[in-house]
C-alpha cells in the first residue's frame, strides 16, 4: 500500500503528535460508523439544508460510486460562510511549546464534545497515479452528511479503489486524518472570529486537519489537498496549485507534426483564467485540425522531476457556476453543488448558477467534461504565472529562472469571493507565492522546487489578465481572454519569437514580426514603449517589483541568504 498507518510509519510510537493521537484515537473509536458514498448520499438526502434537485447525477459517476440509478443532484447551502478562511488557520508547527500545550487541550476538549454525537467516517485514496497514492479518512458527524459524500466524490472512495491501492508504490508517508465537527463553538479570542468562531487546525508534518465550526465544504477539500501537496512535498516533488494539459500535435497536418507533445501549467487564484486556459476545448479556435488534448486536472497536480512526469490527486472537478445558466451543457456532467438558488421551470426543480444566491456558488463536476483526460502527463514545457498585475504586458517569458522564480514567490493577484474576506480586502492587491494559499511549509522551499522545475527544461511566462495600462493604474488597454488564448497557442505552436525586454532584464515580449502574425495589432497596442504618461508608468513598474523584492526579503527565504540575494537581484527595473 501506498501511505502506512501510524503503527508502520512511526519506529518510535513517541514520535507521533499529541494532536495526531487525539485523530488517531476517535478515529479507531468503534462507536464512529463507516459508510460508503451511497450510504452517505442517503443521509445527506435527509440533512437539513440539502435540497434534491430534478438533475440527475452523471450515470457514468453514479454508477461508478454505486448510487441508486437515476439518483438526483444535492444542494447543499452553507450558511454565512460560503468561502474559505484563511484567518482560522492555526498552525500547529509554528506555535509556541506553551500555545501547544494550549491547542492540545482545546482539541481534546473539542474531541470530549464531539463524542456525544452520532459520528462516521469514510474512507478515500488521494491520487490516480500508481506512483502517488495516499489513503485518507474524514471522521465527522451524521449531520455532516452532504460534505461527506462530496468528499467521497472530490476524492476516490477507498472500496473503488482497494485494488490499485494495494498494489501502488509504497511511500515513506503517514495516512492522512481530517476530523471535523460543525457544531463546534467557542468565545475564546485566541481563535479568530471570522462571521463565526471557526479553527483549521493543521500539522502538515503528521499529515492531520481539525475543521471545528466550518461548513463550507472547500474546507475539507483544500485541507485535504494541503496534506496531499506537503506529502508531495516531502517526496521531493513540487507541489502544484494549478492546472495542467498536454496538447498531442502527431495527429495534425504534416507542418504541425513534430511539434509532438508539449504540456503546459498554469497558476493562478480564481478569477485569473487557470481554469479557462486549462480546460478550453481549442484555445479559442486557435489549434490545427487533429490536435489531441488531454488534461491532468485544472486545480492540482504534483511534479516529479526526477521522472519527468506530472502526477494528479483528484477524479472531479470543484468549479465555480457564476457563469452557467440554467441552460449550460456542463450540467450534464454534474455530480453535486454548494449554494445555490433553486427555480422551478416547468414543474422541475434545478439549480440556478450565475451567483443569483451569493458569490461562489460551486460544483463537483466529473472530469469527462474536460473530454481527454489521464491520471499522469509529461513534464510540463511551460509554465504559466497568471497575475492580476496592471504594470504588466499581456505576456512576458523569462530567460532567468531566478527571475522567474522570484516572480512566482512574489505573485500578485487580488482576492476573490471563494475566501472569507472583507470588502475592503477585495480591493487590494496580494501576494500569494505560487498561486498556493495552501503552503503550509517554507516558502524557500517552494523557490526551490521550482528552480529544480525550470533547471530540468521547463519555460516560465507570465499572462497578465487584469488589463494593461495605458495612461493610468485605472485606464487600461483590456487583455481578452481570446488574446491570452491565441497567445498560449502561440507557446505550445512556437509561433513566437522573443526580444529583450530592457525595462525587465531577464524577461522577453514577443517580436513584433511573430505576434502580427497570430494578434494584429498587438504590438502597438500592447509594448511596454508604448504606455501613455510614461515616467507615471516606470513609477508604477519600479513600485511594484519593490514591493515584490520587500515581500521576499520578509519571507522565510531571508534564511537561505543565497538564495534570497539571487532573487531579490533579479528583480530589477530599469528606465
Amino acid at each position: 500500500m501506498s501511505s502506512k498507518a501510524s503503527i508502520d510509519f512511526y519506529k518510535n510510537l513517541k514520535e507521533m503528535s499529541s494532536i495526531r493521537a487525539v485523530a488517531e484515537t476517535i478515529m479507531l473509536n468503534p462507536k464512529v460508523r463507516k459508510v460508503n458514498a451511497r450510504e452517505a448520499y442517503e443521509m445527506a438526502m435527509k440533512q437539513p439544508g440539502v435540497a434534491v434537485t430534478d438533475l440527475e447525477i452523471y450515470p457514468p459517476f453514479a454508477e461508478r460510486l454505486g448510487l441508486p440509478k437515476g439518483a438526483k443532484v444535492l444542494n447543499d447551502c452553507h450558511g454565512k460562510i460560503i468561502g474559505r478562511t484563511a484567518k482560522a488557520r492555526v498552525f500547529y508547527n509554528r506555535i509556541p511549546d506553551n500555545e501547544k500545550k494550549k491547542v492540545e487541550g482545546d482539541a481534546r476538549e473539542a474531541m470530549f464534545q464531539l463524542e456525544h454525537y452520532d459520528l462516521i467516517k469514510c474512507e478515500a485514496v488521494l491520487g490516480l497515479d500508481p506512483d502517488l497514492m495516499i489513503k485518507a479518512t474524514y471522521v465527522t458527524t451524521t449531520t455532516d452528511a452532504s460534505n461527506v459524500f462530496n468528499w467521497l466524490c472530490n476524492f476516490a472512495p477507498l472500496e473503488l479503489m482497494k485494488e490499485e491501492y494495494e498494489k501502488s508504490k509504497l511511500l515513506p508517508i503517514q495516512d492522512i486524518i481530517i476530523v471535523a465537527f460543525n457544531e463546534w463553538t467557542c468565545d475564546d479570542p485566541y481563535y479568530h472570529n471570522v462571521g463565526a468562531p471557526q479553527i483549521g487546525l493543521v500539522d502538515e508534518t503528521q499529515n492531520v486537519i481539525f475543521n471545528l465550526g466550518m461548513r463550507y465544504f472547500g474546507e475539507r477539500k483544500k485541507g485535504t489537498l494541503t496534506l496531499a501537496w506537503t506529502s508531495g512535498m516531502r517526496l521531493g516533488m513540487a507541489a502544484c496549485h494549478g492546472g495542467i494539459k498536454e496538447i498531442d500535435f502527431s495527429g495534425c497536418a504534416d507542418e504541425y507534426k513534430n511539434l509532438g507533445k508539449k504540456s503546459i501549467a498554469f497558476y493562478g487564484l480564481s478569477g485569473t483564467g487557470k481554469s479557462s486556459h486549462t480546460n478550453s476545448i481549442d484555445n479559442g479556435g486557435t489549434l490545427p485540425a487533429g490536435f489531441e488534448k488531454y488534461c491532468l486536472h485544472d486545480d492540482a497536480f504534483q511534479i516529479d522531476t526526477d521522472d519527468k512526469v506530472c502526477r494528479v490527486w483528484e477524479p472531479s472537478l470543484f468549479d465555480k457556476t457564476d457563469s452557467r445558466d440554467l441552460d449550460n451543457p456542463d450540467w450534464k456532467y454534474l455530480v453535486a453543488l454548494m449554494n445555490h438558488a433553486m427555480i422551478e421551470r416547468n414543474g422541475k426543480l434545478l439549480p440556478l448558477g450565475l451567483d443569483a444566491r451569493q458569490a461562489n456558488g460551486r460544483a463537483l463536476i466529473d472530469r469527462d467534461l474536460l473530454g481527454n483526460w489521464v491520471n499522469r502527463c509529461s513534464f510540463p514545457e511551460a509554465l504559466t504565472w497568471l497575475m492580476k498585475d496592471t504594470a504588466l504586458p499581456p505576456i512576458h517569458k523569462y530567460k532567468d529562472k531566478y527571475l522567474a522564480a522570484a516572480m512566482g514567490a512574489a505573485l500578485i493577484t487580488k482576492r476573490s469571493r471563494a475566501e472569507n474576506v472583507t470588502e475592503e480586502d477585495l480591493k487590494k492587491l496580494v501576494f500569494e507565492p505560487f498561486a498556493n494559499p495552501f503552503r503550509v511549509y517554507e516558502l524557500y522551499k517552494d523557490v526551490e522546487s521550482f528552480i529544480k522545475v525550470l533547471e530540468t527544461g521547463a519555460d516560465c511566462y507570465t499572462f497578465n489578465s487584469a488589463g494593461y495600462w495605458k495612461s493610468s493604474d485605472d485606464d487600461l488597454d483590456d487583455v481578452k481572454l481570446q488574446t491570452s488564448l491565441t497567445l498560449q497557442t502561440g507557446i505550445l505552436m512556437e509561433q513566437l519569437e522573443w526580444e529583450d525586454w530592457d525595462m525587465l532584464p531577464g524577461a522577453m515580449i514577443p517580436t513584433k514580426e511573430s505576434v502580427e502574425k497570430i494578434l494584429p495589432g498587438y504590438y502597438e497596442r500592447y509594448h511596454p514603449d508604448n504606455r501613455e504618461n510614461k515616467d507615471e508608468y516606470i513609477t508604477l513598474l519600479k513600485d511594484r517589483f519593490e514591493q515584490r523584492r520587500e515581500y521576499l526579503k520578509s519571507s522565510d527565504v531571508a534564511t537561505k541568504p543565497e538564495l534570497l540575494e539571487k532573487l531579490v537581484n533579479a528583480l530589477q527595473i530599469k528606465g
